[in-house]
């Protein structure tokens, strides 16, 4: 079972994810925070498998937020979910430590194969997010 941790400001992403990921047979869904502090605290009690995390936050960078997390616990995974597709946003949270950057709007069906990819250890990009970073090189 993948303990999952939705991290996002809007209450009702939130609780659209909390349903779509709950409907999955390997997810458990064991907790949801709508701002940074929130979230540490529930990530260091609830060590999570893999923390689903919007960037834009109400009260603080989710950005900044990964290294918080990782120290809260390591064995933790970081998949990023947002709208921000920028350079900055996309290699920021990839040096902080993501394992996986998806763009809202995605299907449920490749959320759940990020989710499932950074739990194995592998990384996930959206395709777009991918493009763009070989383009880069």
């Amino acid at each position: 079972m993948i303990r999952v941790l939705v991290v996002d400001d809007h209450p009702i992403v939130r609780q659209g994810l909390v349903a779509v990921l709950g409907d999955e047979a390997d997810f458990a869904v064991v907790g949801s925070a709508g701002a940074v502090d929130e979230a540490v605290a529930l990530v260091a009690r609830l060590q999570p498998d893999v923390i689903l995390l919007d960037l834009e936050l109400g009260d603080r960078d989710g950005v900044a937020a990964i290294p918080r997390f990782k120290d809260a616990s390591p064995a933790s995974r970081v998949l990023v979910f947002t709208a921000y597709d920028t350079d900055e946003r996309v290699f920021g949270a990839i040096r902080a430590g993501a394992g996986g950057y998806l763009l809202k709007g995605a299907p449920t069906e490749e959320i759940a194969r990020g989710i499932r990819n950074v739990h194995g250890g592998g990384s996930h990009l959206a395709p777009r997010v991918a493009a763009r970073a070989s383009w880069r090189r």
